[in-house]
């Protein structure tokens, strides 16, 4: 597994309070819609249930990840349960260790430049840049600077109409949270009708963001 599994699919949906009969249809919804990378936070009940079940149904067909891992202890059940890749709020070295080592792609969350780069000197594939909604793209941008050879992704208050600021700022993908997916939703026909006419939306956006920034840095 590389970075390249993330940028790829440029958005990571990060689902909290899903069950284990509503991961499949959330699932399916947001796949329809191009979005084909699944956070599931450890916090969730029943949460490496939720993983393998959604890992053993779609194989590679998504990339499905544990979110909210705080200890590598947590990362490394959730690797056996099937994730691909393990998302933390905080940088524990010891978490991004035992991440690579089994393979799987380390995501930790950062804030400061300081964060960020120790993140990354401990072997962090790419850093969360968390909360990210709390300071807005021109934060983000002002740190992609001086740190171009960092893979950063920021999560924490994007939605469909902002995620394309944050890939113009240079992100590599975003994740994205309840304007996406909200589980707490009774998961009718309606609603995962609109879970998917949102994903595209999203990916629309993003791709057309894409094509700006490289119109931009051709320049």
């Amino acid at each position: 597994m590389s970075i390249a599994e993330i940028k790829n699919r440029s958005v990571v949906a990060v689902i909290r309070g899903a069950t284990l009969e509503s991961i499949i249809p959330m699932a399916n919804a947001l796949k329809e819609g191009g979005v084909t990378a699944l956070e599931i936070t450890m916090e969730t009940p029943k949460a490496l249930a939720i993983i393998e079940k959604a890992a053993d149904e779609f194989g590679d067909e998504l990339l499905v990840g544990a979110g909210t891992v705080l200890d590598p202890e947590t990362a490394r059940a959730a690797i056996m349960a099937g994730s691909k890749f393990i998302f933390s709020p905080t940088v524990n070295p010891e978490t991004i260790r035992m991440t690579k080592r089994y393979g799987t792609i380390s995501v930790p969350g950062a804030f400061t430049p300081t964060e960020i780069l120790h993140a990354y000197e401990h072997g962090a594939d790419v850093i969360k840049v968390f909360p990210a909604g709390t300071v807005g793209p021109g934060y983000f941008k002002n740190i992609a600077g001086p740190l171009p050879h960092i893979p950063l992704m920021p999560t924490g208050g994007i939605n469909i109409q902002n995620a394309k600021d944050y890939i113009k700022a240079g992100a590599v993908a975003v994740g994205v949270g309840t304007s996406l997916v909200d589980p707490s939703r009774t998961f009718t026909n309606e609603y995962l009708m609109e879970v998917t006419q949102n994903a595209k939306k999203l990916m629309e956006e993003i791709q057309v963001a894409r094509e700006e920034r490289i119109r931009q840095l051709a320049f």
